[in-house]
């Protein structure tokens, strides 16, 4: 197989690339940026810009690839920085990778959507939220340009496939936890508590600690993205899928952490627009659609995931 990816500078796609790599599949990596340095050497890298319309174009025709993996976007936080850029990359940028794709003939397209698609009910009353957990089907409405991109994506995807056949599947990620330096995500509360924990012995939170969200580690959010790719058409009863793992209040990830770094000292003060985010989205997902039409399952708990990641934090910050 020959995969082509999108925004493989970012946090999904280090850990993408490796495993499709590894499993002997060739791949074509894109990116704004330059390769970072702890990308693997052998794969191509090509500098695009999905907002360049003839760009993405070019890259695919000459690429050919059997499927495309669409991960560039700004995140939720960021993009509340800079709307402007949040819609030119999350939605022009996914309108011209699905052009791309139906003029080069690309059979099938991976989507990463997330929780951000959500939001609360219009006739919830104060301290009402999402249902616990949040199903597939539930109305889509998203309170961040990133949430409203993510969820339009959505639809293109719906669309390309019925109007082009464009096999667009994709996942709706909880917040994703790696060994990385974190991206400007409104989660990025549970991978601070990881990297400064370790490299500070203390953070300080910008969320309650009564936060609870859906968390996700990385090894599995690759693998479901790899289940998903890989599964038969006809099992499949939707195209976008909710997948979960655990869904942790914000103390709670402390008291892992501080499993396995004794002394830490984690504090909270809650940022009013980070909290007023992560307030809007499910506290956990509904997953059974998944489970049901392609067995997926993750592996890691928080705790395993604990276990895992901080010898990697570990790691990080010694390079």
């Amino acid at each position: 197989m020959k995969a082509f990816i999108t925004g493989a500078g970012g946090q999904i796609g280090h850990d993408l690339v490796a495993a499709l790599l590894s499993s002997g599949h060739d791949v074509v990596s894109t990116d704004l940026l330059d390769r970072p340095a702890h990308h693997q050497s052998q794969e191509p890298w090509l500098r695009l810009d999905v907002t360049d319309a003839a760009a993405v174009e070019a890259a695919l025709l000459e690429a050919r690839p059997d499927i495309v993996f669409h991960l560039a976007a700004i995140l939720s936080a960021t993009g509340e920085k800079d709307p402007a850029l949040a819609y030119a990359v999350n939605q022009t940028g996914t309108w011209n990778v699905l052009e791309g794709c139906r003029k080069a003939g690309v059979g099938r397209l991976m989507f990463t959507s997330s929780i951000a698609v959500f939001g609360p009910l219009p006739d919830a009353g104060p301290g009402q939220s999402l249902p616990d957990p949040t199903p597939d089907v539930m109305a889509l409405r998203p309170t961040t340009m990133y949430g409203v991109t993510k969820a339009a994506g959505e639809l293109l995807c719906d669309y390309y496939t019925r109007r082009w056949n464009v096999d667009c599947r994709g996942v709706r990620f909880p917040g994703l936890i790696s060994a990385t330096l974190p991206g400007g995500g409104s989660s990025d509360y549970a991978l601070f508590m990881y990297v400064d924990g370790v490299r500070h012995g203390r953070y300080e939170a910008f969320c309650r600690p009564d936060t609870r969200i859906p968390l996700m580690y990385m090894p599995d959010g690759v693998s479901a993205l790899l289940q998903l790719a890989s599964a038969q058409r006809g099992a499949l009863t939707r195209s976008i899928y909710n997948i979960a793992a655990f869904s942790p209040r914000a103390d709670e990830i402390a008291a892992s952490v501080r499993r396995a770094v004794p002394g830490l000292q984690i504090t909270y003060a809650p940022d009013p627009l980070r909290q007023g985010i992560l307030d809007s989205w499910p506290p956990a997902l509904d997953d059974s659609a998944a489970r049901r039409d392609w067995q997926w399952r993750p592996t890691y708990s928080l705790d395993a995931m604990t276990d895992h990641l901080v010898p990697r934090v570990r790691e990080l910050l010694a390079t």
